[in-house]
């Protein structure tokens, strides 16, 4: 989940989290942690852009954002994922496992 679009003079910055009770973000998780995974890619509509008729080169000044998303190869060489620090890797992996085995304790607590 994206918590956070902003944009700046360099380009959009996106911060989220990955919902670690679910397989594919925990196996994403992964990927991020080992660096096979770290690129960045947008899905819009561009709603205001301008061709320079000497060079074609068209220059979007506006657009709706639809989606961010983790890819392998994005479109843009520089739109990489920041790798949080291993620990805080490890802190959310751990956290999400206290959570799994709670989860499946639960039942046979309410028993006793």
């Amino acid at each position: 989940m994206w918590t956070s679009l902003i944009e700046d003079g360099i380009g959009l910055k996106v911060e989220g989290e990955l919902t670690l009770g679910v397989g594919r973000a925990r196996e994403v998780a992964a990927l991020i942690g080992v660096g096979a995974l770290d690129g960045l890619s947008i899905g819009f509509k561009a709603v205001e852009a301008r061709t320079d008729p000497r060079t074609r080169v068209r220059r979007i000044t506006r657009i709706d954002l639809w989606e961010v998303s983790i890819v392998t190869f994005p479109m843009q060489p520089d739109a990489r994922i920041r790798r949080p620090p291993p620990p805080l890797l490890a802190m959310r992996a751990a956290a999400d496992a206290v959570s799994r085995a709670a989860a499946r304790l639960r039942p046979h607590l309410a028993a006793v």
